[in-house]
């Protein structure tokens, strides 16, 4: 039986259905349920990742757990919001894994958590460092790379029962895919008031992204690689989980504009006066918060994204996890 916190969430939903497809009992926990119909067979469990009790209730019975709620993906969430279920809640979830003797536990971690703007060229889970947190500006990619920590610590510490708990992460970058709720909805809206009738940037950065069907793969492989039939083999692993290819941004968006019907940008504009419109729009939104609260529609996180160059190597998982990618393409996600 498996709990799937954020399971009222793009990732968390699709995640249950594939674990119930597979003969395992899902318990889909989160605030909100999903606005897709609940699969038979799977319980829904209305709570919080920072109340302990709730989390605990929602266990029992439970062998494997898979973390994929967080805060503060997408625009510009309150600070201590985002700290309390990114980082309060993940010790909540390791604490309760302890007390319910749950020896498995996988992470759903972020890219963000090595990449804080400078350029990465096939970085690997052993050569490239946590980016340093005093200099995360965002509330997000700090708070996930805490979390991210405290779940490779927590790996091997021991279980009330006498058991050891065996945990892993994964670090996909941006996801989509049919029904996708948070990235390309956004920029479809942007597209259609015309903020996005301009390019910036250099035409060669390269980046990645995974298909829904792809993380939701490797999630259902690290639970298996933390069995011992497998040898523990993923406990105390990071891996990088992508479609296993490297893309230009510009190029790899133009479905999308084709098929709202817009023509692809043209207008070229540089990137320092990009990023410091995203500043001036991260700092209004702070200060203007009391009286009008909006949702900028480029934030300092998400023009890096798709200026600097940031790829990663997915051979560890391949190699560890037996993850093998499947190919997808973009056109479908986007009709």
């Amino acid at each position: 039986k498996t709990m799937v916190t954020g399971g009222g969430g793009y990732l968390g939903y699709n995640l249950g259905c594939a674990l119930l497809r597979s003969g395992i009992a899902v318990v889909l926990f989160d605030v909100r349920k999903p606005k897709w119909e609940i699969p038979k067979g799977a319980d829904f469990f209305k709570g919080d990742v920072r109340d302990y009790d709730a989390v605990f209730t929602a266990c029992e019975g439970v062998d494997c757990v898979f973390h994929v709620a967080a805060c503060g993906m997408s625009g510009l969430e309150q600070a201590n919001q985002i700290e309390s279920i990114n980082v309060g809640g993940t010790k909540i979830v390791i604490d309760v894994c302890k007390q319910r003797n749950i020896p498995r536990l996988i992470y759903t971690s972020t890219v963000s958590v090595v990449f804080g703007g400078n350029p990465i060229e096939e970085g690997d889970e052993e050569t490239v460092p946590y980016f340093p947190l005093e200099k995360q500006f965002n509330h997000y990619s700090r708070t996930k790379a805490i979390a991210d920590q405290m779940v490779l610590a927590a790996n091997g510490t021991l279980l009330k029962g006498g058991n050891k708990l065996h945990t892993c992460v994964l670090r996909p970058p941006g996801i989509y895919g049919p029904d996708e709720q948070r990235h390309l909805p956004r920029v479809a809206v942007n597209i259609q008031r015309r903020l996005f009738n301009f390019k910036f940037g250099n035409h060669k950065v390269q980046m990645n992204w995974v298909h829904i069907g792809n993380l939701v793969q490797a999630h259902l492989l690290a639970a298996e690689a933390l069995t011992s039939e497998k040898g523990y083999i993923a406990s105390g692993q990071a891996y990088y989980i992508h479609d296993g290819e490297n893309v230009v941004f510009s190029e790899w968006i133009v479905p999308l504009f084709e098929k709202l019907g817009y023509r692809k940008p043209w207008i070229h504009i540089p990137v320092l006066l990009v990023h410091i419109a995203a500043t001036v729009m991260e700092y209004l939104h702070v200060m203007l918060k009391p009286v009008f609260s909006f949702t900028p529609f480029l934030t300092r996180n998400e023009v890096w994204n798709v200026t600097v160059t940031h790829t990663f190597r997915i051979d560890k998982a391949r190699n560890q996890l037996g993850y093998k990618p499947k190919k997808f393409s973009f056109a479908d996600s986007v009709d």
